[in-house]
């Protein structure tokens, strides 16, 4: 299928901690994770997180944590794809979805080697890239264009939040919709 389900999606933040956040400079990405967050929430949908260093580069924005779906776990991590962190991949294997919505920072290093990588283990792979940052500009768009050679699908907030959604009877219709406005 190439459009995402609800019942069969995995929201998976990458790093949109303080210090990356504060080297961007871009709200942005910020106000769009927030959207998806909260839109998860709404159709729930489960949430996981990472941190890398967090001693170092800070914990998860705290307008993003505000937002998060109650049972939302987040993981340390050092390693730039998170799968290969010890007990990474069982734990997005235990949520039993087949599609992985993945979005962060930086979208050149950390979303581009964990969406890579998922795609390697089967997973059906969907970067927001609105959700998505790097310093660079370049390095944003070589991310972007080095994923979709990967097999990764390249969306936007729109376009996943009325992917779930699938039509103006659902009952959140009211609610995502507002997100948008």
């Amino acid at each position: 299928m190439n459009t995402l389900s609800s019942q069969d999606s995995l929201v998976l933040i990458i790093d949109i901690q303080e210090k990356l956040v504060a080297a961007l400079n871009k709200d942005v990405v910020v106000s769009n994770a927030v959207k998806v967050a909260t839109a998860a929430k709404l159709l729930g949908i489960p949430v996981l997180l990472t941190e890398q260093y967090p001693k170092g580069l800070g914990s998860t924005v705290q307008s993003l944590q505000n937002v998060l779906p109650e049972k939302s776990e987040i993981v340390e991590k050092t390693y730039f794809n998170a799968l290969l962190e010890d007990g990474m991949l069982d734990k997005i294997k235990s949520y039993g979805k087949k599609q992985i919505v993945i979005f962060g920072i930086e979208t050149h290093i950390c979303v581009y080697q964990t969406a890579s990588a998922l795609v390697e283990e089967g997973f059906d792979v969907y970067v927001i890239k609105d959700a998505c940052a790097s310093r660079n500009k370049y390095e944003f768009k070589q991310g972007i264009d080095a994923m979709a050679a990967n097999g990764v699908k390249i969306s936007c907030v729109e376009i996943a939040l009325f992917d779930w959604l699938k039509g103006a009877k659902n009952p959140k219709f009211k609610e995502v919709q507002a997100l948008i406005k």
